[in-house]
């Protein structure tokens, strides 16, 4: 299954980004405005890619400059998803050289972390893209980057998991020791949760699988089994229930995930797509 990955709303992310804009420039750029006292004469940047990789972020990058000035022309050279080859040219921007120079280090930084997750992403998806299972990201993320990571991930193949705790229950051992079980604590979310929000009830073994399946969860985790044990617990729900999701977590490899892929879950969640990843190294050339 193909996922396009859809941009956050501008009217969330340019606060964000005006804010990384002011940590970066603080009371102003002192070396660009001596250079340039008064006005700064045009000028036309090129990025390029140092390596191998899927790119991911040219829009966000194209906005931080716009922020900026609004006479500057972002041209991408490839799309959001393409792969660069090392030494390959993925934009080309015009405008005033104050402009290139001091929206340089953010625009740079937020397209070089978001295509080193949306890369490692391409490539746990491609361990398992012949398999109706679906990689799926997590809440680890870079607080104040959790927008945009997460559309990093969705650039590499992958399907969001929920934004937020307002966007799902999902019932986690800490939960269930603090409600006595999980029939208890299901029996207390399900009255107080609006339509249409789901229950997803994280399990480690098949009496907890059982437990989840006798109460009404609408999405079994399988969190940290086995694969043997793996494989029994979907024979179950799937004989159960065949219209429950069922989601595998913990410890997810680049080595594991087929393996996993083939017990029939529906979903693999691993954060190692934002927390594993190295950023893609891209640089500016005047």
């Amino acid at each position: 299954m193909s996922i396009k990955a859809v941009l956050p709303s501008w009217f969330v992310l340019q606060p964000l980004l005006l804010s990384w804009l002011s940590e970066d420039i603080g009371r102003g750029d002192r070396t660009t405005a001596s250079l340039f006292p008064q006005d700064a004469p045009p000028g036309k940047a090129t990025w390029i890619a140092k390596e191998v990789g899927v790119i991911a972020g040219l829009p966000i990058a194209a906005n931080v400059f716009s922020l900026l000035h609004g006479q500057v022309s972002f041209d991408a050279k490839v799309a959001e998803g393409d792969i660069a080859e090392q030494g390959q040219t993925i934009a080309s921007i015009t405008g005033s050289l104050d402009t290139l120079l001091t929206g340089e280090r953010v625009a740079l930084n937020l397209t070089m972390r978001l295509s080193g997750i949306a890369t490692l992403a391409r490539k746990y998806v491609e361990q398992i893209a012949d398999l109706p299972a679906q990689l799926v990201d997590t809440r680890k993320t870079t607080p104040g980057l959790r927008l945009l990571e997460k559309y990093a991930t969705q650039v590499g193949g992958a399907v969001n998991h929920r934004m937020g705790l307002d966007d799902g229950v999902m019932i986690k051992d800490n939960h269930i020791a603090a409600a006595g079980g999980i029939g208890a604590a299901i029996a207390q979310i399900r009255p107080s949760i609006p339509y249409p929000l789901t229950i997803e009830v994280e399990t480690e073994n098949l009496e907890q699988v059982k437990e989840a399946l006798q109460h009404g969860a609408d999405i079994i985790m399988l969190d940290n089994m086995p694969l043997e044990r793996m494989h029994q617990a979907v024979a179950l729900i799937r004989q159960t229930n065949d219209r429950i999701k069922i989601e595998a977590s913990g410890n997810i490899t680049l080595e594991t995930i087929r393996s996993v892929a083939e017990t029939g879950v529906d979903y693999i969640s691993s954060s190692a797509p934002v927390t594993r990843s190295t950023w893609l190294d891209i640089s500016m050339r005047l």
